[in-house]
């Protein structure tokens, strides 16, 4: 489905999203896709509808750096890929990818998360 007209007056949202290799992120810029984890799916389509953007910032987890990052395009639907492999993730979304680039974390660790104990962003 698409997205939501624009709504001015509604919140941005932005999430880290953690990938498991690189590959997942290289078939995410190719395709406009990601899956993620069914206990994340209820809070991101949540932001998707209640916000007037929600951005996902992209990292492989061990790797000391951001990905990219890119808008939700679409809610988590139902269908399921197969481009991952794993049994574990739930339904497909459309992400628009706005920068692809390695970003070590040391660049945001002004930023901090306040619903986070006020952790550093990475």
């Amino acid at each position: 489905s698409k997205s939501p007209s624009p709504r001015p007056n509604m919140p941005v949202r932005y999430f880290i999203m953690k990938s498991s290799n690189v590959q997942n992120i290289d078939i995410s810029q190719q395709k406009g896709i990601w899956s993620t984890t069914p206990s994340n799916e209820r809070k991101l389509n949540r932001a998707f509808w209640e916000s007037s953007m929600v951005y996902l910032i992209f990292s492989v987890q061990g790797s000391g750096h951001f990905q990219g990052f890119a808008r939700m395009a679409s809610e988590i639907g139902c269908e399921k890929s197969q481009d991952w492999g794993c049994a574990g993730f739930g339904g497909v979304f459309k992400v628009e990818w706005i920068r692809k680039e390695s970003i070590p974390f040391h660049f945001a660790h002004h930023l901090l998360n306040p619903w986070n104990d006020n952790k550093k962003v990475q």
